[in-house]
């Protein structure tokens, strides 16, 4: 079952066996997330170009993470990483980050929507990292409704299926054991400030 979503936030020159390892475990991925350098960087990278050129062989979506800053990033600029990913790195598929929740919001994530979708966008990911207003459901493909600790995801337990949407739950700071229930999902032992510089734990089971 192709359920992880893996955002992982290490260059390929630093990581290669981690990388490797994505590609190795395609059939069980529903998507990688890119992030050369909190975007596409200011300029192509060769090492990137090249693992998203395997993870699409191996039938994996490449989504080009870019932040919006909760719609306080001006949708110019925004619109600029997406076409950056689109050109440099192949993405077929865009993860927007820090999106806000609101309903006032909407319009704004509705241009961005479109405007993925232009740039190429096949499938698109809105993190919010908590639910957001039900709206938001009608401009994407997946939501992430979760992003946080373990600790944090046992107290709440967020809802993880929706009628008509896949919801995604990002945890960190996980134990081998963590049970995640969401449509899709990506649980790493990662903590601190940089948690998504780690493999799912899930990817150990799939090597067995």
């Amino acid at each position: 079952m192709t359920n992880l979503l893996v955002p992982y936030y290490e260059h390929p020159a630093h990581r290669p066996a981690e990388w490797a390892a994505l590609i190795e475990a395609a059939p069980h991925l529903y998507g990688v997330v890119l992030n050369p350098a909190s975007g596409p960087g200011r300029a192509p990278d060769p090492a990137f170009a090249e693992v998203a050129a395997e993870l699409r062989r191996a039938g994996v979506r490449v989504l080009g993470y870019t932040d919006t800053d909760y719609a306080r990033r001006p949708h110019a600029e925004v619109v600029a990483d997406l076409l950056r990913h689109q050109e440099w790195y192949g993405a077929d598929g865009a993860f927007l980050d820090q999106v806000a929740t609101e309903h006032h919001r909407l319009p704004h994530y509705r241009r961005l929507a479109l405007a993925a979708r232009a740039a190429g966008a096949r499938t698109l990911v809105l993190n919010h990292g908590t639910a957001p207003h039900p709206e938001y459901a009608e401009l994407a493909d997946v939501l992430v409704t979760f992003e946080g600790t373990w600790e944090t995801y046992t107290r709440q337990r967020p809802p993880g299926t929706r009628p008509g949407t896949l919801l995604c739950h990002l945890v960190y700071d996980a134990p081998a054991d963590a049970l995640v229930t969401a449509d899709l999902h990506c649980a790493v032992p990662g903590a601190g400030a940089h948690p998504w510089g780690t493999l799912p734990h899930a990817l150990r089971t799939v090597a067995r």
